[in-house]
């Protein structure tokens, strides 16, 4: 019988897993400056002013060899589940 997989499982373990790898790069990177960010990739933030409200959009992300570990980990959890 096929089983079907939420997505947003994915999604949540794809993010706990970036945060979790970057978490540990950061606390390694002094010591290994290779697990430290290796590029950072996004959008600049624009403002959209309405007079009675400001919005403002943007994002970026840095990516480290930690963080696509992370990533990688919280794939293979959604895999297994």
């Amino acid at each position: 019988m096929a089983r079907t997989r939420n997505p947003w499982i994915l999604i949540i373990l794809l993010i706990f897993g970036g945060l979790a790898g970057s978490a540990v790069g950061q606390m390694l990177a002094p010591t290994f400056p290779f697990l430290g960010t290796i590029t950072t990739a996004g959008l600049a933030p624009g403002v959209l002013d309405l007079n009675f409200m400001k919005i403002t959009f943007g994002f970026s992300i840095a990516i480290g060899l930690m963080t696509l570990l992370g990533f990688l980990l919280g794939y293979l959890v959604y895999r297994r589940i």
